[in-house]
């Protein structure tokens, strides 16, 4: 919650930031089914807030089916609110590809997002497409290790991806172990390029314009 504020602060300072709102499946222990649904729902209404993210379901470090379970709660909760506010959403999911789609098959319906740093199956990929969703594209798929990314890369239509940072996590090749940042993301726009037979400057464009079309709503006022 505290860093959702901040966030809001900085992007209100600067023309060309914007800010997600959310509880991380990480943090729901500090996250109160009243007061917190309610205060993200005040960050949510606050102008230059254009998406709710990261939320979400993270296995990968959580083993207990109870925590699990609340991490689900807090989902759909959130969920609601992206609804409420017509605002994209922005999904956090780790170890957790089977329950993330069927609450976002049953959830879902009539939202938009994407999944960031998408670590699913081709299968599971295609299931979001057919939802309108799309998938986000990060410094993993430079790995020699990420096989199966690069089959989703391959496979997946032009609208439905976007490029990302995950700054300061995940720095792509020749830039692996060091600090992430946004400069980096060419990095990963020139191994989808490779990975997909494109031209560097396609890539770009079509994944700029498929940011575009995701967060349009929120940011019309801007324009």
């Amino acid at each position: 919650m505290k860093s959702s504020a901040q966030v809001i602060s900085l992007a209100e300072k600067f023309a060309g930031m914007f800010a997600g709102v959310g509880v991380h499946p990480s943090e729901i222990e500090n996250f109160d089914e009243n007061n917190s649904v309610e205060k993200i729902a005040e960050l949510a209404a606050q102008k230059k807030v254009i998406a709710i993210g990261e939320i979400g379901l993270d296995y990968h470090w959580e083993k207990d089916s109870a925590v699990r379970l609340e991490q689900q709660k807090t989902f759909i909760q959130q969920l609601d609110i992206a609804r409420q506010f017509n605002l994209p959403v922005c999904i956090h999911e780790r170890d957790a590809h089977g329950d993330a789609l069927k609450i976002l098959q049953r959830e879902a319906k009539g939202l938009r997002g994407v999944l960031h740093c998408y670590s699913g199956s081709l299968e599971m990929a295609r299931e979001i497409w057919k939802m309108g969703w799309l998938i986000g594209i990060d410094g993993p798929v430079t790995f020699n290790n990420s096989k199966k990314l690069w089959e989703v890369v391959k496979a997946a239509p032009r609208e439905v991806m976007l490029i990302e940072t995950d700054a300061p996590y995940l720095a792509p090749v020749p830039n692996r172990g060091k600090r992430n940042e946004p400069a980096f993301v060419v990095d990963v726009a020139k191994k989808i390029a490779e990975l997909r037979g494109e031209d560097l400057d396609d890539v770009a464009e079509y994944t700029t314009h498929n940011a575009e079309n995701l967060y349009f709503n929120a940011l019309k006022d801007f324009n």
